[in-house]
C-alpha cells in the first residue's frame, strides 16, 4: 500500500486545504494510505470552514522526502509554489486548476488540470466518475472552496459547472447555498485581527514571468477605509519581503468581496509595468483594479503579458 502527502500551495487558502482533504479521502477510498497536510499555517477563511463542518486543521510541514517517497499535488503544480524538496518525491498525482508552469516529472502520472472556478470542482467530478460517495463534512469544506474561489459565483472564473455543483455539495452538505456563502465570505473578510504581515502574505504566491520573480498576494475585504488607513504599514512589509526574496515586484491585491472591485498596492524598481498591465495610473504606490476579482484570470495573464 502506497502512502501518500496530499497538499495544496504554500500560504494555504479554503481551497488548497479542502481539496487536500477531498483528495487524500479520495485516495483512501481507492485503498491507498492518505494525509492531507499544509504547507503553511492555516488561519482565517479555512479554518472558519473547518469549524463549521468539524473538521481538524491538516499539521504543516516543511519537507515531504523524510515521510515519504510519493506524494500528490492539488491546486497548484508549479515548483516554487510546492514544498522545498519536491524534486527528492515522486509526484503521482496532480489536481489542479491554474495554468501549467515549470512543471515536469521523470515518470507518468495521473495529471488533471480544467479551466474551471475550483480545484474542489474537479474532485467532485472524479467522485462521480469514480463511483465513490462524499461525506457530510468533506462535501461542507468542498463547497467552502467554491464559495472562496468563485467569491459565491461572482468571479469571472466561475462556470456553470462550479454552480452546479455548489448547489449539489450544499445539499450534500446540508447547508443553504446563499446564506452559508455570505457567512463564510464574511469571515474571510475580517482583517481588524490581522497584522500587516498577514494581510499581506496570507494568500500571497510566487510566479516566474518572463524570468523575473514576480509575487501576487491577494486579501478579501468588505470596503476599503480600514485597510487604506494601513497602507504605510502594508508597504513597509511588502518592501521587506521584496528584499528578502529578491523580488522583482510585489503586488498586492484588495478585493471588496461584496462590490466585486479591487484596488492594487505594488512595490517594485519600475511600476510601470503595472500601469501598462492594467491600463491604470500608479499614485503613491497605488491603483485602482476595476470589477477585478480574480488572479488567476484577471491579474496573472495581462502581467504576464506586460513583463514579456
Amino acid at each position: 500500500m502506497t502512502k501518500y502527502l496530499v497538499f495544496g500551495h504554500k500560504k494555504p487558502d479554503t481551497d488548497t486545504i479542502a481539496s487536500a482533504i477531498a483528495f487524500a479521502y479520495f485516495l483512501e477510498q481507492e485503498g491507498h494510505e492518505a494525509e492531507a497536510v499544509a504547507l503553511g499555517e492555516v488561519s482565517g477563511e479555512p479554518v472558519f470552514a473547518l469549524e463549521k463542518f468539524g473538521l481538524p486543521v491538516p499539521r504543516m510541514i516543511e519537507t515531504a522526502a523524510n515521510e515519504v517517497t510519493h506524494v500528490a499535488l492539488v491546486d497548484h503544480n508549479e515548483p516554487q509554489q510546492s514544498v522545498d524538496d519536491l524534486d527528492q518525491v515522486q509526484i503521482d498525482y496532480v489536481i489542479d486548476h491554474h495554468r501549467i508552469s515549470g512543471f515536469n516529472t521523470a515518470q507518468p502520472l495521473y495529471y488533471r488540470a480544467e479551466p474551471i472556478g475550483c480545484t474542489a470542482s474537479i474532485l467532485y467530478k472524479m467522485f462521480q466518475e469514480f463511483g465513490h460517495q462524499i461525506p457530510q463534512n468533506i462535501a461542507g469544506i468542498m463547497l467552502s472552496a467554491i464559495i472562496s474561489d468563485t467569491l459565491l459565483f461572482k468571479s469571472p472564473t466561475t462556470t456553470e459547472q462550479d454552480k452546479a455543483i455548489g448547489l449539489k455539495l450544499a445539499e450534500i452538505a446540508q447547508v443553504d447555498l446563499y446564506e452559508y456563502g455570505l457567512e463564510f465570505l464574511k469571515s474571510g473578510a475580517d482583517i481588524s485581527k490581522q497584522t500587516d504581515e498577514e494581510i499581506v502574505d496570507g494568500d500571497a504566491k510566487n510566479f516566474i514571468m518572463n524570468e523575473k520573480n514576480i509575487r501576487i498576494g491577494q486579501t478579501n475585504i468588505i470596503g476599503f477605509e480600514e485597510v487604506l488607513a494601513r497602507k504605510e504599514g502594508l508597504l513597509e512589509v511588502m518592501a521587506a519581503k521584496r528584499a528578502e526574496m529578491d523580488l522583482e515586484l510585489f503586488v498586492l491585491v484588495i478585493t471588496d468581496v461584496l462590490e466585486s472591485n479591487s484596488i492594487g498596492l505594488a512595490v517594485g524598481e519600475d511600476l510601470r509595468v503595472i500601469e501598462e498591465a492594467f491600463n491604470t495610473e500608479i499614485k503613491d504606490q497605488q491603483f485602482e483594479l476595476p470589477g477585478v476579482v480574480s488572479r488567476k484570470k484577471q491579474v496573472v495573464p495581462p502581467l504576464t503579458a506586460a513583463l514579456s
